[in-house]
């Protein structure tokens, strides 16, 4: 008997180990010698982490090229162009066995992301061969330099591991190590290493942004997708892999500490699937005991910081809007040594601190470890919970695809305090509360073609396509609850994975009255509180709430307009051009550097039975002209109208105009995101700094001056008066322009006939001009002065409003008498009576109503009623215009940009 079990015991075991090969073949090879992997050492000359020590990217493209011909866990693709032409890479580091299967296991994480099957055994099955996708990626924020260098240890360590832990996540982990920012890393490392006394390296002085247009704003973009580098990220992350967790590391800690790591504060969207905050608190736990068993001290998780789960855009946040687990981490460290200051508080341990740090000094590799343990705990999780992570990511895509198939409500936090105002205290009154069919989510969106301005609906369309949301356009002509469609309108249903995006997208934000304690002062949200983009960039759509089909087809790559084409009528003396569409302003900025003659028409202009509305554009017929046209418009997609009716004095030739747009060294983000804006539509324009706006002659070489937020500050001192001479003589002479203030010479500018535009705080500049412009929002107190109002009575983070538009104003040719606007912080006016004699300056927008939120959080939003957003002024022979709202915010609010547009061109408009 004894012998039986001892032969059955040994059966047993001979099974187990021969299925253990099957389960883990690398486990075999792993017994063998490893193969030869060169280190970091060997090939920087340093180890990553060492002080005064930064590798670029070229550096790092060439190591990983290495690694992968040495390697056999190791492959590297280009996943794109940045905006600065350098192809960005991406390292998939699995077991070799995975990469000889790679094409079936990104299916079925892609398969299950998109819950294309809706049996749960299905889903089983694929979920038990699968292989968990986790997404680690490095040096976004460029100066943030050790999340880099974290990336290339990290690959090194997983390509050259042969220790029991490492070889089980290859098993059952695919790893994609994605460099975010290869522009910037080459910038920033190429900067510190320039100094060969490496004492003398520094961070500081960066010439320029780290990311050509955006800097810091890169991680602001994703849900825009307005960027090459996160066009080429949302690809891969929505589009071919759909991980089931990703990690987007940052620095730096919070100060006394050593880095923060979820779990986050409130408040969470509440479209995002419980589950993904859940899934963050999860593995956000296991990093914390990771930490913890290793001995690193110093991690704190949500009041230790201010980040939240509220806000879309960011390369962590868009993700969970698509059931994907967002981790972020934010960590110390410099390769200069530094310190851990010491902070009281920071020593008491509590639930969100659990094991404080004491004050000490930093080096760079204790940083690169603390990384490497937070990559090592993400990945044991996704290993010990791999069928769970896959089946749970195609959980929360079927139950999205479920409610978009049925009625479903959201309840925001407006609706809850209605209820609580209506005295909802039952299950009957929550019914007819919160199950009014009035109330219901949208079945889907409809975007017609026959709106104004499709070409920018159909840019939207891609934008959303772009991040992985099922678009379908309409072969033919269609109706939806009695209202008929062409053929070319686009449909976006809530029926599928993403919905939670859709909503984002197309909803308004509700964001919740957050305060520390009743009355007290709102707790700002980490970055803005709105962002509907739907509504920024101007999109005509109508909500379905009832189910509804047509002869759709689903789009499977982004939406090329259809070319327009030019007709030319007997006897055509022009061609007329839409001012409503964004994309006219393109063709005229070629048109006319094609030397084609192109007027404005400030009157309305009738066109056999049409009648263009003043702004519109009138070109010249001329020898070239159709064939421009059709080079440059029509292949845009823009129609264009011939005539026969002749120009009349009611036209003002439009001529390019030469741009100065304000920058400072290092580097504005504003002036940043508006060259992407003047590059997409092709403004020529010349980068100044301030001392050349100073200048005499300013005039001679420009015609408009852009300075966007931050150029001018409001607290600049106004331009200084001569004093009177001594004895009671005359005032000296005014001083050259060379060395005048730029604001006196910007004066003479636009006396000369030159126009100035001015956002943000940089609309100071009219009260340093002396212009009779005051702050609209203030009270007066109890001596009678007025003060502005206080965080408790008025606070509107990043939001978007409604504005009233005087549509008589050539600044507002071509768009609606109302507008959407990013209003965050933003200046609102007061300007004198209409009734006084003399009004320098002219109201353009204004708030019209107490209530002209539209999305995301306004508290005390009464208050603007009456305030002015926008005004121009003229001074001598030019203009001044003055934008409070952020018009360009990250080149998002495409529905403005007209405003921005027709304020370039403002001179062709007339007085």
């Amino acid at each position: 008997m004894t012998r039986e079990r001892t032969r059955t015991r040994l059966l047993l075991r001979a099974v187990l180990v021969w299925l253990l090969t099957l389960s883990f073949p690398a486990m075999g090879a792993a017994q063998q010698a490893p193969p030869k992997i060169t280190t970091p050492k060997q090939h920087f000359g340093f180890n990553m982490g060492d002080d005064y020590c930064l590798a670029n990217y070229r550096q790092l493209v060439t190591y990983w090229t290495k690694l992968a011909k040495e390697s056999d866990r190791v492959a590297i693709g280009d996943i794109g162009e940045t905006d600065e032409g350098r192809p960005q890479y991406m390292a998939v580091v699995t077991s070799p066995a995975n990469h000889k299967q790679l094409a079936q296991h990104r299916e079925t994480s892609r398969r299950l992301a998109w819950a294309e099957d809706a049996e749960e055994a299905t889903a089983r099955m694929l979920a038990a061969t699968g292989k968990a996708v986790v997404w680690i990626d490095g040096g976004l924020h460029a100066s943030e330099t050790l999340c880099a260098q974290a990336l290339i240890e990290s690959v090194y360590q997983f390509a050259s591991g042969t220790d029991a832990e490492t070889l089980r996540i290859l098993n059952d982990v695919i790893i994609l190590f994605v460099h975010a920012n290869p522009d910037g890393m080459d910038l920033v490392a190429d900067w510190y290493m320039r100094e060969e006394d490496p004492k003398k390296r520094t961070l500081s002085g960066l010439p320029r942004l780290y990311q050509k247009y955006a800097g810091h704003d890169n991680n602001r973009d994703f849900y825009a997708n307005a960027l090459a580098e996160s066009r080429n990220m949302n690809r891969v992350m929505y589009r071919e892999w759909l991980p089931q967790i990703m990690l987007n590391q940052h620095q730096s800690g919070p100060p006394g500490s050593v880095l923060f790591c979820p779990p986050f504060r409130d408040p969470f969207n509440y479209n995002i699937d419980p589950l993904v905050i859940n899934g963050i608190d999860a593995v956000g736990a296991a990093i914390m005991q990771r930490f913890l068993a290793e001995g690193k001290p110093g991690a704190t998780t949500r009041s230790g910081a201010t980040y939240s789960t509220w806000w879309n855009g960011g390369l962590r946040t868009t993700c969970y809007y698509h059931n994907i687990i967002g981790l972020l981490t934010e960590t110390v460290g410099s390769p200069t040594p530094m310190k851990i200051p010491y902070r009281p508080e920071k020593q008491l341990p509590r639930a969100d601190y659990l094991a404080p740090i004491e004050p000490q000094t930093w080096h760079f590799r204790q940083s690169v470890d603390y990384s490497i343990s937070c990559n090592k705990a993400i990945l044991d999780y996704a290993s010990r919970n791999r069928e769970h992570l896959l089946m749970n990511i195609w959980r929360m895509g079927r139950s999205a695809i479920e409610k978009g198939n049925r009625d479903s409500w959201t309840i925001t936090p407006k609706r809850v305090e209605a209820a609580k105002a209506a005295k909802v205290q039952d299950e009957k009154a929550f019914q007819t509360f919160f199950r009014n069919p009035a109330h219901r989510d949208p079945r889907g969106y409809v975007i017609s073609a026959d709106q104004p301005d499709f070409l920018t609906a159909i840019k939207f369309l891609n934008i959303l396509h772009g991040t992985g949301v099922t678009v379908h356009r309409a072969r033919a002509d269609f109706a939806v609850d009695g209202k008929k469609y062409p053929a070319g309108s686009f449909v976006v249903k809530a029926a599928q994975p993403f919905r939670a995006h859709v909503l984002d997208m197309f909803e308004p934000q509700d964001h919740p009255n957050d305060q520390a304690y009743p009355g007290g002062p709102p707790t700002a949200p980490y970055d803005i509180a709105g962002w509907t983009l739907a509504y920024q960039m101007g999109v005509q759509f109508d909500r379905i709430l009832d189910g509804f089909n047509g002869p759709f087809e689903a789009i499977t790559e982004r939406v090329t307009p259809e070319p327009a084409q030019v007709i030319v009528a007997l006897g055509t003396t022009g061609f007329l051009l839409d001012p409503r569409i964004n994309d006219t302003f393109r063709a005229v900025n070629r048109l006319l550097a094609a030397g084609e003659s192109v007027y404005r028409l400030t009157e309305p202009f009738k066109a056999g039975s049409r009648v263009f509305p003043p702004g519109s554009f009138y070109v010249v017929f001329g020898a070239n002209t159709v064939a421009n046209l059709e080079k440059h418009a029509g292949a845009l997609g823009i129609p264009t109208v011939a005539t026969v009716t002749k120009l009349g004095r009611s036209a003002i030739a439009v001529k390019p105009v030469r741009i100065a747009l304000w920058d400072r060294p290092g580097g504005s983000m504003p002036s940043g995101w508006t060259r992407w804006v003047l590059d997409r539509f092709e403004f020529p324009y010349t980068v100044v700094r301030a001392n050349e706006l100073s200048r005499e002659g300013l005039r001679e070489r420009f015609d408009v001056v852009i300075l966007p937020e931050g150029a001018i500050s409001a607290t600049s001192a106004p331009t200084p008066k001569n004093p009177p001479a001594k004895g009671g003589g005359k005032k000296p002479a005014d001083p050259p322009a060379s060395t005048r203030t730029m604001e006196a010479n910007l004066r003479t500018f636009m006396e000369a006939g030159g126009t100035v535009l001015t956002f943000g705080s940089s609309t100071s500049l009219a009260s340093q001009l002396k212009l009779p412009v005051e702050n609209h929002l203030v009270a007066r107190d109890s001596s009678g002065k007025d003060k502005p109002l206080g965080r408790e009575t008025f606070y509107i983070p990043g939001s978007v409003l409604r504005v009233t538009l005087d549509t008589t104003s050539p600044l507002t040719w071509g768009l609606p008498a109302e507008v959407d606007v990013m209003f965050s912080a933003s200046p609102t006016f007061r300007l004198p009576n209409a009734a006084t004699a003399a009004r320098p300056l002219n109201p353009v927008g204004w708030f019209a109503t107490a209530s002209p939120l539209r999305s995301g959080w306004a508290w005390g939003q009464e208050h603007l009623k009456g305030g002015v957003a926008i005004t121009e002024a003229t001074i001598g022979a030019g203009h001044l215009v003055l934008y409070g709202p952020q018009i360009l915010f990250r080149s998002q609010p495409h529905g403005v940009y007209k405003l921005f547009f027709n304020g370039i061109y403002r001179n062709a408009a007339g007085k």
